[in-house]
């Protein structure tokens, strides 16, 4: 079964009102979604954000952004430089198909000197 992460690529704190409680300690993340199984290691390109208040501990969905917020929020959009989409393979994925190989490879002098 594969995991998935959301790795903090990105932090900032800013300093808008919070809609919530009104204090000015707001953080803004951005995560980027990783993909962990045992025969890969996947990046993806999808990036979200998440923008939570440092005192009163809410989440600023979107709905309740002032246009100061949103300012912000686009200026440290632009600033996102996320991981670029990639697969790597583990080692046990090297090691089955290695073995998967040397059973074909054996399969197949088998069946040329007559064995089989």
């Amino acid at each position: 079964m594969a995991k998935e992460k959301q790795l903090a690529i990105k932090d900032a704190e800013i300093t808008n009102n919070c809609p919530e409680c009104f204090n000015q300690k707001l953080k803004l993340t951005f995560y980027q979604k990783h993909t962990y199984n045992a025969f890969y290691h996947k990046t993806t390109g999808e990036v979200t954000h998440e923008i939570k208040c440092r005192k009163c501990y809410s989440i600023i969905y979107p709905v309740n952004w002032t246009p100061d917020i949103e300012r912000v929020f686009e200026y440290y959009n632009k600033l996102v430089e996320p991981a670029k989409k990639s697969t790597r393979f583990t080692t046990l994925f090297y090691v089955i198909l290695l073995l998967i190989l040397a059973l074909i490879g054996t399969g197949v002098y088998l069946h040329l000197e007559g064995i089989i």
